[in-house]
């Protein structure tokens, strides 16, 4: 079959498109043949060898999430399987290829007249946006800022904020992800790139700053949104892409009386993991979540998506295409 292969780290062209043998599923298995590959900002940094999270042995197939349909199962797994569509997680590796061998207690069925593109899409970004968002116990009538708003966790969580009767801030770079954060409904759009976009936000709130932030960026961007949270608000770190979480070892949190929360009070359960993508699809299926998918490549082309993601320039989902 057809895959993509990390044999070092490096910038996207480490990245090279090869073959590799087709999985056989083992017991407790699926496989999958990949119709759609989910790539997240987090495997640019695992392909750099930077991965917050730790990185892996070499060589590699990256991706961990497809969507698609079950061709075969192992032992121990129920046969009606076979056919089936599905998103699924693979444990970290595996995904940018035709066929990948998953769990089959990681597999979750695609509802009726959902695209597996948009499935794709929502399998980790809705499931995390949902998660924050309930997390955060976003309430009508506040005021919520949402950083790296056109990305594809930030634009759903645009979206979710929305949904629940907040006033939205959608912080994001350059014209085409403001406007697109406009498309989305947000009550006001800052870029924050302008060395005043702390005072826009703060005017647009009447100087009392924001009940909610979501820091999908980290660095000095998370830094400034920290001082843009309200007295007893929610400071919720949701992602890293300027490549360090917000330092929140500062005064001013325990002072304002600043509840921090992070990702890993998401999900911390392999059920409640599965419950929140069930969530996501559902949300997906029947309209109430619209994820953006801005851009996609052929599995060939994932040194693009990923040159793509760092340089700013993906609106919304990145997906590869087998």
């Amino acid at each position: 079959m057809r895959a993509v292969w990390l044999n070092e780290f490096g910038g996207p062209e480490a990245l090279v498109p090869g073959e590799a043998p087709d999985p056989v599923p083992g017991a407790g298995q699926a496989v999958v043949r990949v119709e759609a590959v989910n790539v997240t900002f987090v495997e640019t940094q695992v392909r750099a060898g930077r991965s917050p999270f730790g990185n892996p042995r070499l060589p590699v197939v990256p991706g961990n999430g497809v969507g698609g349909v079950v061709v075969s199962v192992g032992d121990g797994v129920d046969q009606g399987l076979v056919g089936a569509r599905v998103v699924s997680t693979t444990g970290g590796s595996g995904g940018y290829a035709e066929l990948v061998a998953v769990s089959a207690g990681d597999v979750v069925p695609v509802p009726d007249g959902l695209d597996v593109r948009v499935a794709t899409a929502v399998l980790a970004d809705g499931r995390t946006a949902i998660g924050l968002t309930r997390l955060a116990g976003v309430a009508s009538g506040e005021w919520v800022l949402v950083e790296a708003a056109a990305g594809g966790v930030g634009s759903l969580l645009v979206q979710l904020a929305l949904a629940e009767g907040a006033k939205v801030v959608a912080a994001a770079r350059g014209a085409r992800k403001l406007d697109l954060a406009r498309e989305l409904g947000a009550h006001v759009v800052v870029d924050y790139t302008s060395p005043k976009w702390t005072d826009e936000v703060l005017a647009a709130t009447g100087g009392a700053g924001v009940d909610v932030v979501f820091d999908g960026v980290g660095g000095e961007i998370g830094t400034a949104a920290l001082r843009l949270t309200a007295r007893g608000g929610r400071f919720v770190q949701s992602g890293l892409a300027s490549g360090e979480w917000t330092d929140t070892s500062g005064p001013e949190v325990a002072e304002r009386g600043v509840r921090l929360l992070g990702l890993a009070q998401v999900a911390p359960t392999p059920a409640e993991f599965r419950r929140l993508i069930v969530d996501a699809l559902d949300a997906a299926a029947s309209g109430r979540l619209r994820p953006v998918i801005g851009q996609t490549f052929p599995l060939e082309r994932a040194a693009d998506a990923h040159a793509a993601i760092e340089a700013r320039a993906a609106l919304g989902k990145t997906l590869l295409i087998p």
